[in-house]
């Protein structure tokens, strides 16, 4: 099992390598990654106040 922080961390540098938000895709791939759910990599960024871009189903923008 992913720890939180490693996650957060995660997080944090793929949005650092974007402008400090974070695309959906990449987000998906943070996840499929590390083999967590969507759900986490989604807490982790809101925890961190960082925003989820270019939603692919349009609930971010």
């Amino acid at each position: 099992m992913v720890k939180q922080d490693a996650i957060r961390e995660a997080v944090q540098e793929a949005a650092a390598n974007h402008g400090g938000k974070l695309p959906c895709l990449v987000a998906q791939e943070v996840a499929r990654r590390l083999q967590v759910p969507m759900r986490e990599v989604g807490q982790a960024a809101d925890d961190l106040k960082i925003k989820i871009i270019q939603c692919q189903l349009g609930c971010f923008e």
